[in-house]
């Protein structure tokens, strides 16, 4: 048989009625299915099918689950025990029931769409990695930890934990091509709440990520005018405290004072005064209101029709920011005192690398800014062609962020250094705030002192608005995937209802964080609804496709689509090095869970209480789909867990104009 190019899976032709005889091999439909025979050879051993997982490796690494054989019963999934056997009287009800299930994998493999080209998904991909956090997070996170001495830590952290576990979700995605729930039905389907999980991490997060792109939208539009709002004392909402030291030079700077940006940030924008905390927010704005939906507007109409209409998208999300970054980083360099902020920024601190404080935020910081977990890798990579080199895009847009991230701190500490020198102080003093309050604070209040202050404006909230916008899409198509693949058949054709309907949902749950105390909520569910249990969901993904998946199994798939097997390096990475940073990560967090204060505001414990119940609601699906799958599946308890860990669905691989099943 000659042998076939590794082009990705052809259109394939509605399916036919079978004629295949008993013991016979059908390749109708594109689809290669065998009768009665378990496993099938081509003429070449070079071009032999994807075989079942007991015959890819004769030696099984010690760490996959060492019962490949054992296969879930299913009437097209035989087990090799039956090879050779005669025929029974089920075999006409096996035929026909083999003949329909391939029918449906024929279908699901037509209709799955593909990114329209490759610069598509790899824009999506960077849009995803390179959000907000790396404008206000890591550059806080670098001077805090060391200056230039955080590097080291940081890039040890990159190598051996976020990279390796960007790579598997990379090519665990392009491999199986499903989303976050249905794929652990090829991997290890006791897991699948995970993806339950993953999905409901997702929803908190667009309820209050989004409320972030509102602030930066209302902070656009006002920023239409000859001179920006946030410039003077002379407005309503201005106390007696502010300070305007940019307009005289006289003016003392006391540690009583606040500028005019704190204040239209705060009692302009937030309005947290007219909220006492979590217990009593307030009214909801609806100034807000409007700015969230129309960014969700925006949202729905990038991402209703999938990922040709998204990939098309980025084109312009992904790439305005690092424009505005240059731009704004050739003005940050020219600024006075900029060399101060630069010098704080970089200047290293040795001693704090035997901080065990610094280590966690280093491997917090990339875990974060990479962004495995969220199901998001899954779905984009499930869209990808086959042969893609997924461990390329990996080393790509993983470098890509982490020098964003980098070059991100230079573009705020130029400023810093300029403020520190306008005010005549520190720029530890300068740099106090922290978050979002960075951005909505310290930089707009430089920018607003800039010649052309309203052009500076403008686009600076334009790029943050545009890095929020890639990762929401990327985040609510994590989850879209993953729910479309689970339910085909109520909402494959309903792809533009279920979209609709989801970000209705996203938009009512953010209520809470529109009202005047809802900087509080985001607060809140940015550090302890979302981060603990993302991070125990990848910790416990990591050890179901290393140990249980197997990993010998796993880099024998990443072969079939690359044509070269991950190195030791990897397979080490992921069957130890990974597991152990994400469990660092988790035993810093729980012994010494960070303490909650924004503005004047000291968060009470109630809140933290709070937080852990929110979070638990996510992960508790892991335990729970566990209990489930033992429960309802038939036999003694050693045949359950035994069925409970072994891949029961078949993975399609294109070969050629063949898709044949790899059981």
């Amino acid at each position: 048989m000659e042998k076939p190019a590794p082009s990705e899976t052809q259109p394939l032709t509605p399916p036919k009625a079978s004629n295949c005889k008993e013991g016979d091999d059908c390749s109708e439909n594109g689809l290669l299915i065998k009768i009665t025979e378990p496993k099938f050879q081509l003429a070449e051993g070079a071009n032999q099918a994807h075989p079942s997982q007991g015959e890819k490796e004769e030696t099984t690494s010690p760490v996959s689950n060492g019962i490949s054989g054992a296969q879930s019963p299913s009437p097209c999934n035989a087990t090799g025990g039956n090879e050779g056997a005669p025929p029974t009287p089920t075999a006409p009800m096996t035929t026909t029931l083999c003949v329909a299930e391939g029918q449906q994998q024929v279908m699901e493999l037509d209709e799955r769409e593909t990114w329209s080209k490759k610069v598509d998904f790899l824009l999506s991909v960077i849009g995803y990695a390179v959000d907000l956090g790396n404008v206000w997070r890591f550059p806080y996170i670098c001077y805090q930890n060391g200056g230039g001495a955080f590097l080291i830590p940081y890039t040890i952290m990159a190598i051996f934990g976020g990279i390796p576990l960007f790579y598997m979700e990379l090519a665990l995605g392009q491999y199986h091509r499903n989303g976050c729930i249905s794929i652990w039905r090829k991997i290890c389907p006791i897991f699948k709440g995970i993806g339950y999980a993953i999905c409901i991490i997702g929803f908190y997060i667009a309820s209050y990520y989004n409320t972030i792109m509102a602030w930066a939208l209302y902070y656009l539009i006002s920023s239409f005018t000859s001179e920006l709002p946030w410039t003077s004392c002379k407005n309503p909402w201005n106390t007696n405290n502010c300070t305007n030291y940019f307009s005289n030079k006289s003016t003392a700077w006391t540690a009583g004072s606040t500028s005019p940006a704190e204040e239209f940030y705060t009692r302009y924008i937030l309005q947290v005064h007219r909220s006492k905390g979590l217990d009593d927010l307030g009214g909801i704005s609806w100034q807000l209101v409007l700015c969230l939906m129309l960014i969700f507007t925006i949202v729905y109409f990038s991402i209703w029709k999938g990922v040709k209409t998204s990939g098309k998208v980025v084109w312009v999300t992904a790439t305005f920011p690092y424009v505005i970054l240059f731009v704004l980083l050739i003005r940050g360099a020219t600024l006075p005192g900029a060399w101060r902020g630069v010098v704080y920024y970089l200047k290293p601190e040795w001693d704090k690398l035997f901080a065990t404080e610094v280590w966690i935020d280093a491997a917090a910081q990339i875990f974060f800014s990479l962004g495995p977990g969220f199901g998001v890798l899954l779905a984009f990579a499930s869209y990808n062609k086959f042969h893609n080199n997924c461990y390329q895009d990996a080393l790509v847009t993983s470098t890509v962020n982490c020098l964003t991230s980098f070059v991100s701190g230079f573009v705020i500490f130029t400023v810093l250094g300029y403020m520190a020198e306008m005010r005549n102080q520190e720029v530890a003093d300068v740099a106090r705030d922290t978050g979002p309050s960075l951005l909505f604070i310290t930089y707009a209040e430089a920018i607003a002192n800039m010649p052309a202050s309203t052009f500076f404006a403008i686009i600076f909230f334009l790029m943050l608005i545009t890095l929020g916008l890639d990762s929401t899409f990327a985040g609510l198509e994590g989850v879209i995937t993953a729910v479309l693949d689970e339910f085909p058949h109520i909402w494959s054709k309903r792809r533009e209802l279920f979209v609709l309907g989801f970000i209705v949902i996203c938009f009512l749950g953010a209520m809470p964080t529109l009202t005047f105390g809802g900087a509080y909520v985001v607060k809140l569910l940015e550090e302890y609804a979302t981060g603990p249990a993302v991070i125990a969901v990848v910790f416990l993904e990591s050890i179901a496709v290393a140990w249980f998946y197997g990993v010998s199994q796993f880099c024998s798939d990443v072969k079939e689509m690359l044509g070269f097997s991950p190195g030791w390096f990897w397979r080490i990475s992921w069957v130890a090095i990974s597991p152990l940073f994400l469990l660092f990560i988790i035993c810093s967090f729980m012994s010494s869970p960070p303490e909650l204060r924004l503005f004047n505001y000291t968060y009470p414990y109630w809140t933290v209480v709070l937080g852990y119940c929110i979070g638990t609601s996510s992960f508790i699906c892991i335990p729970t789909y566990m209990v489930y799958r033992l429960a309802t599946t038939p036999g003694t308890l050693k045949e359950r867990i035994l069925k409970s860990i072994t891949p029961e669905t078949a993975t399609e691989i294109p070969f050629g104009d063949i898709c044949m099943n790899a059981a």
